[in-house]
């Protein structure tokens, strides 16, 4: 055996010996016991935990004593179990620790010793070490240098022990340990997107965890500051009330996984859809009027989390104060000339903010606010120390009514928002210490809140304050490369902070039932009352708030070619100025539900919207004729490009209908006339493929001899090779062709977009030849999250304006073959679709269609296509 670890794995065994299968016996009853008991008294989380430990470690003296094991090893419990704690589904993390160059009967000893451990049901994660061989992996590997910290002997060679203590001891360097813990610590946060509040977050792991709890620990007992709360309480790095607190969200932390792992039945520290209902039962938590159990629980979750989160920056500056003392003796620089702060009141502590006076929060509760406009607008300013978190953390008592409603206040919160730059970053330090929702109590309510339509991935506070990134970036130079159109808009608005307002608004009363965009123009009005804003400003933010979701759903359910449609958008925007910000606020609000939702077909859906409707705005009143012969001259120019014949693309554009042109670009235009004119179409058929032009996906034409079926069949192809269909137009021509488009993705296609281009035109026109009775659809699996957090199908079929068309509306979860099972559905009724715009929103599909039958205008045909369509879109 080498000096380096050892990982054993159990050897099969052809039977247990007798002992070891007594052993077995006797840790299951004593854990099962443990078990029965937390789950008659689920406040007995200690004893649970301790009574694990103390069975591991009775079952493990004896099979030690089983294996033989010489005089000259010992056996130390590392990990949570060195700590003396156990969950229900943890390892028994032990490390054998062997004399120095054990010989063949020693090495034996320790495999016989790991196998009787698996033989005794005794599920251990073993290392095997001599002293030097630990003092030398410590050097270079973290996670051994943090597991002997932790080392406690429970039999064998006590001098070993100690002598690997000491031997320890002398090449910890506890700067070097708080460092490397420090990065650790940002590393594994930037895994869970340095969040705590993701839908399904795990509960040791991320920002906000046990493991946080733990880190601080592990570097207190290191720098010799103590190994428990209460030591570090004495020590003075914990305060007395931050002790309770700690020592409060740490049992609600250990509470949760505890039974998490119960109702896994293993270990599983993530708290998943599947499991959160069943965790929320066995911890006594009820669903509330607005909140599902599962709800409640989670909002628990997010609270303790970010408590943690918080109490954690404080203690570790606070230790790194300890390590670093010449750096805490500094004495900072007066911070003087900002606006709406007294010269002097606070200091620059390398970079740090510090008040000068330790007690001003208590005597002054306004200059609380007017830390974050110093945040904000003093040059130089990355943070606040640790005597600044600890302060306002201890002040949150002092912000009551009478500090919201102080002018000082207020005025120092507007501040803020009209800052040129830092707002961002001062508003989520305002969350993360509590300020922000102890002074608007309207936000409070949001903190921690999850949202389960599965489209947004962030609870709704974290939600708020992205979008509130995504606005201020639009503003800011360097990140004008991500969205130039947007930059290019900021740049001509007037008053940017109250885009940021409505940002922080606009979600502001989600979860109270009701029309939240109605209650949180409402929330802003009170708002703007009591900070003195003037009526203009804040019918302005007020209108944003009322119709954040206004602009997306036009973009994405309605038929943008149709002139009544842009007109009655336009009139409910009113204004140029109002239109910029609501597109603004639109985009960066699509952006912060999830990184997957935004793609280039909804910012051209967008785009397009705002131009004509800008048009329209300006006077310009819609001129469907005028803009058909518009972009039949751009898209002949662009033809011209490729010296095609004008007089064949006319003969080919006499066959086509006005609709045809509202519906296209003039690129697409130009597009399909180059394929159908360069395959000699005619009147045979036609399949291209190509990249889209805006953002990913593919862009498929298809021309083919129509038929009912025709767009059930072209469904049911995308379907059976995984693409999902984003838009799609479908035309029949006066020669009586179909000239189809359709926008599909497929989760490859950026490794193999030629390959896709090829499949697509082959095998799809090869699927149109064939005939036949459609086939069945495809009943994918639903996803777990969809099975969690079933969508209650929706169907809306209604007549538009003139009548002329009906817009079905289908809302539903996700999952494969959907749109080909309403497609098949159509079809079998000859109800033809014009226009198909397809949103997917995380697990939940909200497809329209622009529909043509002459069935339609029957009240009964109405109803039995709903219920047939209800019946498809049922989950499975």
């Amino acid at each position: 055996m080498s000096q380096a670890a050892t990982t054993l794995e159990p050897p099969a065994s052809p039977g247990l010996p007798g002992e070891a299968a007594r052993i077995r016996g006797a840790w299951r009853a004593a854990r099962q016991h443990c078990i029965d008991d937390f789950r008659a008294h689920p406040g007995r989380l200690a004893q649970l935990l301790r009574g694990l430990c103390r069975g591991a470690e009775a079952a493990l003296r004896e099979v030690w004593a089983l294996a033989r094991m010489p005089e000259t090893a010992a056996l130390l419990a590392v990990g949570g179990f060195g700590r003396g704690e156990l969950f229900p589904g943890s390892d028994i993390d032990v490390l054998v620790l062997l004399p120095d160059a054990p010989d063949a009967a020693v090495q034996a000893a320790a495999e016989r010793f790991v196998a009787a451990c698996w033989d005794a049901g005794l599920e251990i994660g073993p290392s095997v070490r001599t002293v030097q061989a630990c003092v030398e992996e410590s050097a270079d590997d973290l996670t051994v240098q943090t597991s002997l910290l932790e080392a406690r002997p429970l039999c064998g060679n006590a001098a070993l022990a100690r002598r690997l203590r000491s031997a320890w001891s002398v090449e910890l360097d506890p700067r070097a340990f708080f460092q490397a813990k420090l990065l650790e610590m940002r590393q594994r946060h930037a895994k869970f997107e340095n969040t705590p509040y993701a839908l399904e977050p795990n509960c040791k792991e991320s920002p906000g965890g046990l493991r946080d709890l733990q880190i601080l620990l592990w570097v207190a007992r290191a720098a010799g500051l103590g190994s428990n709360w209460s030591q570090l309480l004495r020590s003075g790095v914990l305060s007395r009330y931050e002790a309770r607190k700690i020592q409060a969200n740490e049992r609600v932390l250990k509470r949760i996984r505890a039974h998490l792992h119960l109702a896994a039945g293993r270990r599983e520290d993530r708290l998943v859809f599947d499991l959160q209902t069943a965790v929320a039962a066995s911890l006594g938590l009820s669903p509330e009027p607005t909140k599902r159990a599962g709800e409640v629980l989670m909002q628990q979750y997010y609270w303790a989390a970010k408590a943690v989160e918080q109490l954690n920056q404080i203690v570790l500056l606070t230790i790194e104060g300890r390590l670093w003392p010449e750096l805490a003796e500094q004495t900072g620089r007066p911070i003087t000339g900002i606006d709406g702060v007294v010269d002097g009141m606070f200091l620059d502590k390398d970079g740090r903010l510090e008040p000068a006076d330790p007690s001003l929060y208590e005597r002054d509760p306004p200059a609380i606010l007017e830390t974050f406009v110093a945040f904000t607008l003093a040059p130089g300013i990355r943070g606040l120390t640790a005597p600044t978190l600890r302060a306002l953390y201890h002040a949150r008592e002092s912000m009551n009514a009478g500090f919201r409603a102080d002018p000082r206040s207020r005025a120092a919160f507007m501040r803020i928002l009209r800052s040129p730059s830092g707002i961002t970053h001062a508003l989520r330090l305002m969350n993360r210490t509590s300020v922000l929702g102890r002074y608007l109590p309207a936000f409070r309510r949001i903190v921690g809140r999850m949202q389960h339509d599965l489209f947004h991935v962030y609870t709704v506070d974290q939600h708020t304050l992205m979008v509130v990134r995504n606005v201020r970036r639009f503003f800011i130079l360097e990140h004008a490369h991500e969205y130039p159109f947007c930059a290019q808009l900021a740049a001509s608005l007037e008053k940017p902070w109250r885009l940021v307002l409505a940002a922080l608004f606009h979600d502001i009363a989600k979860g109270r039932g009701g029309d939240h965009s109605v209650l949180g123009a409402q929330e802003l009005r009170s708002f703007a009352r009591a900070h003195g804003m003037d009526r203009e400003d804040t019918e302005f933010v007020a209108q944003l708030v009322a119709h954040h979701l206004t602009m997306s759903r036009v973009a994405q359910k309605e038929d943008l070619s149709d002139p009544d449609v842009v007109l009655r958008f336009a009139s409910q925007v009113g204004s140029a100025p109002l239109l910029t910000a609501l597109y603004l606020l639109t985009v960066a609000d699509i952006r912060g539900t999830s990184p997957k939702v935004w793609n280039g077909w909804k910012a051209k859906l967008l785009e397009d919207l705002y131009r004509t409707t800008l048009r329209v705005l300006g006077g310009q009143a819609p001129n469907p004729q005028a803009e058909i012969e518009q972009r039949r001259a751009e898209a002949r120019r662009l033809l011209n490009l490729y010296g095609l014949d004008e007089h064949a693309s006319a003969q080919l554009w006499d066959t086509l209908d006005s609709s045809y042109f509202q519906r296209h670009d003039p690129a697409d235009v130009a597009w399909h006339t180059r394929e159908l004119l360069r395959r000699g179409a005619g009147d045979g058929s036609v399949v291209s493929c190509r990249l889209a032009p805006h953002g990913e996906g593919l862009q498929v034409l298809v021309y083919w001899a129509d038929q009912p079926d025709l767009f059930a069949r072209i469904c049911g192809f995308f379907d059976s090779h995984n693409f999902s269909i984003l838009d799609a137009k479908v035309h029949t021509t006066r020669a009586g062709r179909a000239l189809d488009s359709f926008v599909v993705v497929e989760p490859s296609l950026a490794q193999r977009y030629r390959h896709l281009i090829s499949l697509v035109e082959v095998e799809l026109a090869r699927t149109l030849t064939e005939r036949g009775p459609l086939p069945e659809p495809v009943r994918g699996r639903v996803s777990r999250r969809v099975r969690n957090f079933p969508v209650q199908p929706r169907v809306d079929l209604r007549a538009d304006e003139r009548r002329n068309h009906w817009i079905l509306s289908v809302r539903a979860s996700d999952r494969t073959g959907l749109l080909y099972a309403v497609a098949r559905v159509l079809a079998a009724r000859a109800i033809s679709v014009q226009l198909a715009k397809v949103s997917t929103l995380g697990e939940r599909v909200e497809d329209t269609f622009l529909l043509q039958g002459e069935g339609l205008g029957s009240e009964r045909t109405q109803i039995e296509l709903e219920s047939e369509l209800l019946a498809e879109l049922a989950p499975q």
